[in-house]
């Protein structure tokens, strides 16, 4: 039979951000401590509680009072204010500014901050500046509680709250009752499931026009995250219809609204006389300008280089042989005299086939000739090496096209970048909308080279670039596939070829840098890989677990996935101690030495997609993360931190661009669906000096057989060759700039 409880809650020992699951102590009226556990998201020390619920033993933590419904008064002791204030739930309030305001005002401290705010210029050293900060945070609190009560009764997670304040402030509560599939339009991390779950709790009906289009939009924009440039109808009717649980000449009908809107683009897909491709509006705008750009760009007969065919490419070539001690094979040397005498040219090849002298040969030659030169690459440890390999100065893309704070670029098509030539290194990873802002705002007569393995894995971002262009014909390609002698001494360079071929790798006995750990079972590899990293690597290379060591994993899901391994290599890696700040956020907790990764471009910050740093400290009071990205410390609001996520582990797609001294890579075959050869090759070229695989060489065997990469929908080949037209439509807006950022 229910049972309650009342007092003032002393502390919380726990909190999942994500459930609003909570354990904390209260005093009840006696003085006696009770343990409660239940769902308590808006929940802080010093706050009058009212609980109801029944008493439950919990076997590793003894008697506790399970809450099933509770009721929140404002504390009303001097030592309840003080606690609530200090709990690090108000931003800017910790414990040294809560006792100054409470010594001074007492039990009327929260009366004084809601109702007299600039009283608090009374306190000592308190100015208008920390008075107005401390309003301003009071207020958005009071707001952030109201928004957590009202997700919480519509059985949604509490701490949604913060983003949605965050994004839109004092209109968020109207927002939520009105047109909740606003949130997943705009904003990031919350989905349509979500959206759709409150919404059907407000009373929307299941065949609602807003659910609808919204469910169509989601399962579209759902797709295209996963590297698809568009959808053809009858796959994304037939998904949507499943989602949303409704016939599909509903789901059609809703389509035709959205396309008569303007909100897709549907255009007959090649070969068929009556499948469409559904575009969202800003990737058809980009696949059909960048279509546009390369053809313009191969088809550009004046040249900014000073370089022709009938030059004496032979006396060139001494003279690197002579002066850098450059030797080039026939085919780096074709590749050398491509990219100085034509517009658009590629470079491929796999690693150790010579990819990195071809490029230093090319820059060697425009030594003197007073050329403007851009080096790039997509992501900023890319362009490290780029810069570390070649000795001249590389930077990102993003970095290159100049960011600005009205959400555009400095540099495209009205203001081009002064180069007379673009060299484009790791251009696998290169996504169609990236590529559409780097083209448009290059000169007419800038040659282009783009410089990548083909046979990796395909970009994150929408689209399959480099591939596309290869197979379009429309650049010259020179593939590089020569390996090297001194490459060739080396067993993860060996390896990938042979994978590359379709041969299993060989582990040979005397091999110091490639070898295998064999297991099948799923539980017994992820202890294996935290062994690995933490003790048994370290001590036979000297190589520092967490800054030279990283773990790939095909899938996110399973005990060698992703989020399990993270889990417990964090634990290994870097455990809680006294003195160590420490935060929950959703299902994870990040504290100060963690290895994290942006998960999204952030232009505001300079961070990008990928991007891997570590948090050096956690200010509770200011509510901010802080983390070294390279050679930068960028905050994070408690309430971007969907942007972040542990990296002690991560996915192989998401370790493009990189390079690593030693890869730890679990393969099982539990990953069945991930196995890929172009999977295992791009996980394995991804370290400089050792590559341990963990797992059976049956799931080795699959991946290397398994040559058809996964499907991805988009028309840039056939736009290219002239098949389907290049022109785009419209103009790109600023929601869908948003969209693809």
């Amino acid at each position: 039979m229910p049972e309650q409880v009342e007092g003032v809650v002393e502390s919380i020992l726990f909190r999942r951000e994500d459930t609003g699951f909570t354990i904390a102590v209260l005093k009840n009226t006696e003085g006696v401590p009770i343990t409660l556990a239940g769902s308590m998201a808006d929940v802080t020390a010093g706050v009058e509680l009212r609980a109801v619920g029944e008493w439950d033993r919990h076997p590793q933590y003894g008697r506790q009072f399970r809450v099933t419904s509770y009721e929140i008064a404002p504390p009303n002791t001097v030592e309840g204010i003080r606690k609530y204030l200090a709990s690090g739930m108000i931003r800017g309030i910790g414990r040294t500014l809560a006792d100054r305001l409470v010594d001074h005002f007492g039990e009327n401290t929260l009366r004084i901050i809601e109702e007299e705010p600039e009283r608090l210029l009374e306190v000592p050293n308190i100015g208008p500046k920390r008075m107005a900060a401390v309003r301003e945070a009071w207020k958005e609190h009071q707001q952030i509680r109201e928004l957590m009560l009202f997700l919480h009764s519509h059985g949604l997670p509490a701490h949604l709250a913060v983003k949605v304040f965050r994004r839109y402030g004092e209109q968020a509560m109207s927002v939520l009752r009105t047109d909740p599939y606003r949130l997943a339009r705009e904003v990031y991390g919350i989905g349509f499931l979500t959206a759709d779950t409150l919404a059907r709790q407000l009373g929307i009906p299941k065949d609602s026009p807003r659910r609808l289009e919204a469910g169509i939009s989601y399962v579209l924009q759902d797709m295209c995250a996963q590297g698809h440039m568009y959808v053809p109808e009858s796959l994304l009717v037939q998904q949507a219809a499943r989602l949303l649980e409704v016939e599909a000449p509903a789901v059609q009908t809703a389509l035709q609204r959205l396309e008569q809107g303007g909100l897709v683009r549907c255009e007959p897909l090649p070969n068929s006389q009556e499948e469409r491709g559904v575009y969202p509006p800003a990737l058809h705008y980009h696949e059909t300008s960048v279509a546009r750009l390369l053809r313009r760009l191969a088809e550009q007969r004046r040249h900014a280089l000073p370089f022709s065919p009938s030059d004496n490419w032979e006396a060139m070539f001494r003279q690197l042989d002579r002066e850098a001690g450059l030797v080039l094979s026939e085919a780096q040397r074709q590749a050398v005299q491509a990219a100085l005498t034509h517009p658009l040219t590629v470079l491929t090849g796999g690693p150790g086939t010579g990819k990195t002298t071809t490029l230093r040969a090319v820059l060697r030659l425009l030594e003197g000739k007073n050329c403007r030169l851009a080096l790039v690459a997509p992501t900023g440890r890319a362009a490290k090496r780029l810069s570390e390999v070649t000795g001249y100065p590389a930077m990102t893309i993003h970095r290159l096209l100049g960011y600005t704070a009205d959400g555009d670029f400095q540099y495209d098509e009205r203001r081009p970048l002064p180069a007379d030539m673009l060299i484009v290194d790791e251009a696998s990873m290169l996504d169609v909308p990236l590529a559409y802002y780097l083209l448009r705002a290059l000169l007419p007569e800038t040659q282009v080279l783009f410089v990548g393995d083909a046979d990796q894995l395909p970009p994150v971002q929408p689209g399959n670039f480099l591939r596309d262009l290869i197979d379009s014909g429309v650049a010259v390609v020179v593939r590089l596939q020569e390996i090297f002698r001194q490459a060739a001494d080396s067993n993860i360079i060996r390896n990938a070829h042979r994978i590359h071929r379709g041969e299993m790798p060989l582990f040979p006995k005397d091999a110091g840098d490639f070898f295998l750990f064999p297991t099948e079972e799923p539980e017994r590899a992820a202890e294996l890989v935290v062994e690995l990293v933490q003790e048994r690597i370290p001590r036979r290379f000297g190589l520092h677990p967490l800054r030279d060591i990283q773990v790939l994993c095909p899938m996110y899901k399973g005990a060698a996935g992703v989020s399990n391994l993270n889990a417990r290599l964090q634990a290994a890696l870097n455990p809680p101690a006294p003195g160590k700040p420490e935060r929950s956020f959703g299902s994870f907790t990040l504290r100060a030495g963690d290895k994290v990764m942006q998960l999204r471009n952030n232009y505001e910050k300079e961070v990008f997609n990928g991007d891997i740093g570590f948090v050096t400290d956690i200010d509770v009071e200011e509510q901010v993360i802080w983390v070294q990205m390279e050679d930068r410390r960028v905050p994070y609001d408690f309430g971007e931190t969907d942007d972040l996520t542990l990296a002690y582990a991560i996915s192989v797609h998401k370790s493009q661009g990189n390079e690593y001294p030693a890869v730890v890579l679990p393969l099982l075959t539990q990953h069945y669906m991930m196995l890929q050869r172009n999977l295992l090759y791009t996980a394995v070229t991804r370290a400089r000096k050792l590559v341990v695989l963990v797992g059976s060489r049956r799931a080795i065997s699959m991946a290397v057989h398994n040559a058809r990469p996964a499907e991805r929908y988009s028309l840039l080949k056939e736009r290219l060759r002239g098949e389907l037209p290049a022109r785009p439509e419209g103009r790109l807006g600023d929601s869908d700039i948003v969209l693809l950022l």
